[in-house]
């Protein structure tokens, strides 16, 4: 088959520039490389359309076409709306009919058309519909996270709605969300927990069929396990193995360097709520005396001598760390330090799984939680948030993969995390076994194709009637 990924936000090249640093750029953009990979590895053709910008801050993408190495048979297509250079996310609603004209004529150029849509997030949702009116080719929606959920998250009111919505758009990502909902042939889900709460909000009643469990398919992510291994190194550990002995003694005491650690390892966003982590860490005596904290950054080379040049939000965050360091004394008990790139975390998560270390994520909430399982396949145990996927990841059938701890309790997160430790091999080694049994990209892909081979099925079905 010839199956398109819709993605107008972020952007991919083959060096997988700025994932992590930027918020658009996020995990979406894993796992939209990550399922297209795995497709093109099983003989269809895959085309990820995204936008092309010719800015001097973006080199890597003025390019209309690039590729992944290695990976036969998957395209990167970059296509131009709203002029050149890079928008964020929030502006590009105004511009998704340009593009999808774009797409249409270069596929026109092309002399052949896809014969499935998938589409990412509202902006390509939206861009799908506008694609399927006009073509007649059939798409499916991937929200990943969905707007009805961060407005609740960020407790949108009365008081703050104006500026909320200028700043997120939050009416057109709504909008754009139930259209696509409606309009769709399939929803792509990562978990039954998604599908049942997230879609049913009463901001989404009467969009479509999302009431139907028939409309959706449950296709959870993978990791990477050929990067994100326990056992398989790559270009990168033997580098950061050093690196890390470098941070230790130059963050943490002397007597504590060989400790091990529980490392957060997900971006500076105030919805990942690391100031938890690093609260419930302050008032636990016991986790400080058998471990250290870890908080991987990009872009920082010394947290500790300054990060006056990082975005503002991720310097309030900083700043309300520090703070909790520095009234709770716990200067040489946590390690600040920046990596760079997935070789670079995999690599990091073997080593600190070599020295007995948990990984922990304490979000308010994380609509699947690709960060656990990557880290889970590298061989750290985990204590990870219950709000939201993770609960299924790690909880199946009364067997438990890693620790649910709620992230509002910093009681509960040191339990939790405790737990862990108190039953270290246990934990290592059913994260393993719950992430090579179920959470791969090629298993993802997988249900993908089914499902897209019953809509086309089924179209044809339909035709000859």
């Amino acid at each position: 088959m010839h199956i398109v990924f819709f993605n107008p936000q972020g952007n991919f090249d083959s060096e997988d520039s700025y994932w992590t640093q930027h918020p658009d750029f996020g995990g979406q953009l894993v796992y939209v490389k990550e399922v297209a990979v795995a497709m093109a590895k099983q003989g269809h053709m895959v085309d990820i359309i995204t936008r092309r910008i010719v800015d001097d801050k973006w080199p890597q993408f003025k390019k209309t076409m690039d590729c992944y190495k290695d990976i036969n048979n998957l395209r990167i297509i970059r296509i131009p709306c709203g002029g050149d250079k890079f928008l964020p996310k929030e502006q590009l609603w105004e511009h998704l009919y340009e593009w999808v004209e774009n797409i249409i004529n270069f596929y026109i150029d092309e002399a052949r058309m896809p014969e499935f849509v998938t589409t990412h997030y509202g902006d390509g949702g939206m861009a799908g519909v506008i694609f399927s009116k006009k073509t007649r080719i059939p798409f499916s929606f991937t929200g990943h996270s969905l707007g009805a959920q961060k407005m609740d998250k960020l407790n949108v009111n009365d008081d703050n709605a104006f500026e909320m919505e200028k700043k997120y758009r939050f009416t057109k990502r709504i909008e754009a969300e139930r259209i696509a909902m409606t309009n769709s042939s399939v929803i792509f889900v990562s978990t039954a927990q998604e599908r049942d709460e997230q879609y049913k909000h009463e901001l989404y009643r009467g969009a479509g069929n999302v009431n139907n469990p028939e409309k959706f398919t449950i296709a959870p992510p993978g990791a990477n396990t050929k990067v994100f291994s326990s056992t398989e190194e790559n270009g990168e550990d033997e580098y950061i193995r050093k690196y890390i002995k470098e941070m230790f003694e130059r963050d943490l005491d002397s007597a504590r360097v060989n400790l091990p650690a529980i490392i957060a390892a997900s971006r500076l966003d105030p919805k990942k709520n690391h100031i938890a982590l690093v609260k419930a860490y302050a008032e636990n005596m016991e986790l400080q005396e058998k471990a250290n904290l870890v908080i991987t950054v990009r872009g920082i080379k010394n947290a500790f001598e300054g990060y006056s040049h990082v975005k503002e939000e991720e310097k309030k965050i900083l700043d309300e760390i520090m703070q909790v360091i520095n009234s709770h004394n716990l200067r040489g008990k946590v390690s600040i330090f920046n990596i760079n790139g997935q070789d670079q975390l995999a690599a990091c998560y073997r080593e600190l799984a070599r020295r007995k270390s948990i990984f922990s994520l304490t979000a308010v909430y994380e609509p699947f939680g690709l960060a656990p399982i990557e880290a889970m396949s590298c061989g750290l145990p985990v204590a990870v948030t219950k709000y939201g996927g993770p609960s299924e990841v790690l909880y199946e059938d009364g067997v438990k993969y890693g620790i649910l701890i709620d992230v509002f309790d910093l009681e509960d997160i040191s339990k939790g995390i405790l737990e862990v430790f108190y039953n270290y091999e246990f934990y290592k080694d059913k994260g393993i076994y719950r992430v090579q049994s179920k959470y791969t990209w090629d298993s993802t892909a997988r249900k993908y194709v089914q499902a897209i081979k019953e809509v086309i099925e089924n179209d044809k079905l339909v035709m000859v009637r």
